[in-house]
């Protein structure tokens, strides 16, 4: 289940075909799940929800062909891997992963294995690219339940279809504005006048109050009180401050590095839309790549021609780039938590699903009606 799937629909740019990051030709995506019940050594219960998604950013060779990127920080207090290097040179160099919290170094040593595994000769360079959220509150962290074998699958199973969201991969314990939360995707395509290109986006969504939840303007969140759904915490609001999202917004428009960064700072507004504030305790990190430029060989000299013959997008004409990035991150947070299903995880926590026909009610009676008229008053 999807945000359309309810009838409801989110700002005036068109989706691509799957409405997903894999609209971007080339962009593939795949996840590793673990969702499960132990016991601990000491005897005690341990419950598994957790996983990690990988994002596959072309169809090239995914560990020689770099492309170029940018990134952001709303606020810090989260960790997205690599980003010095994206910074310094503006090029991503193989895949990016998300995962929980604790299991951001494992993944990491993991994706050099993968090169390891999947190129010669055996000496290369490699800085991966992992972000995290903390799901700690449903999953038992502390045990680092993530392996090598997990990325492994979910880098080898990385398909252009669609997309799987809510509970899976890296978002399987994730908890978004008190609801249960998770992975989501959507996509735009700009006018043929502005390019016809596509911006899509995949985020972890993990954050939020519920009082502040927005969809396309209207205020979901406080529609749905405590008393219909109760919050995902033991106290309404006790993470206040804290939780986080990554965002990842792939793109075939033809950017230079400094205007995937300025993609990048567009999500911010699509997660402020929806009723994030960045706030101190908050990890938002954001990374865009771009796919129209192609043969960049990063640290690779000798199959580095000495000069590129580059195309770019003028900074002029970029604006509607911006809004595709600021509809899609605000769509795929939408789809996270409509796609996501109520959990039960560490010591019997219990994250709640938005309910839809609570949403759907709550749009007929905020929503001005969706007609041509109002689309262009908007």
């Amino acid at each position: 289940m999807r945000l359309r799937d309810l009838g409801i629909t989110i700002g005036l740019l068109p989706t691509g075909p799957l409405n997903a990051i894999t609209d971007v030709p080339g962009v593939r995506v795949g996840h590793t799940t673990l969702i499960r019940d132990e016991t601990r050594e000491d005897g005690t219960p341990s419950a598994v929800r957790t996983g990690v998604t990988v994002i596959v950013p072309h169809d090239g060779d995914l560990w020689r062909e770099a492309i170029y990127a940018g990134c952001h920080r709303l606020n810090g207090n989260g960790e997205l891997t690599g980003l010095e290097w994206i910074r310094e040179a503006g090029l991503l160099e193989g895949p990016i992963a998300i995962t929980n919290t604790k299991s951001v170094g494992t993944v990491r040593d993991a994706i050099i294995a993968a090169a390891a595994r999947d190129r010669t000769p055996d000496e290369f360079w490699d800085l991966p690219v992992v972000g995290e959220t903390w799901d700690g509150w449903l999953n038992d962290i502390n045990r680092q339940i993530v392996g090598a074998e997990h990325l492994f699958s979910a880098l080898d199973s990385a398909v252009a279809g669609p997309v799987q969201e809510g509970n899976v991969g890296g978002g399987t314990g994730m908890i978004c504005h008190e609801f249960k939360g998770g992975i989501g995707t959507a996509s735009r395509r700009v006018p043929e006048a502005d390019g016809g290109y596509t911006v899509g986006v995949l985020v972890q969504a993990n954050y939020g109050r519920r009082d502040r939840l927005a969809i396309d303007g209207v205020q979901v969140g406080r529609a749905i009180g405590f008393d219909v759904v109760p919050s995902a915490w033991d106290e309404p609001h006790q993470a206040t401050g804290a939780g986080s999202i990554i965002v990842i917004v792939g793109t075939d428009a033809p950017l230079l590095p400094h205007q995937c960064t300025r993609l990048a700072q567009r999500a911010g507004l699509g997660v402020a839309r929806t009723g994030g504030g960045g706030e101190n305790g908050s990890g938002d990190l954001f990374l865009a790549f771009a796919t129209g430029n192609r043969g960049l060989a990063g640290l690779e000299p000798e199959q580095a021609p000495l000069t590129h013959a580059l195309t770019a997008v003028d900074d002029a004409r970029i604006n509607p780039l911006f809004w595709a990035t600021i509809e899609a991150t605000e769509e795929a947070i939408a789809n996270a938590l409509v796609a996501a299903q109520t959990m039960t995880g560490q010591r019997g926590r219990v994250a709640h699903a938005l309910p839809h026909d609570r949403l759907r009610e709550v749009f007929l009676s905020q929503r001005e009606p969706d007609t041509p008229q109002t689309r262009q008053a908007s």
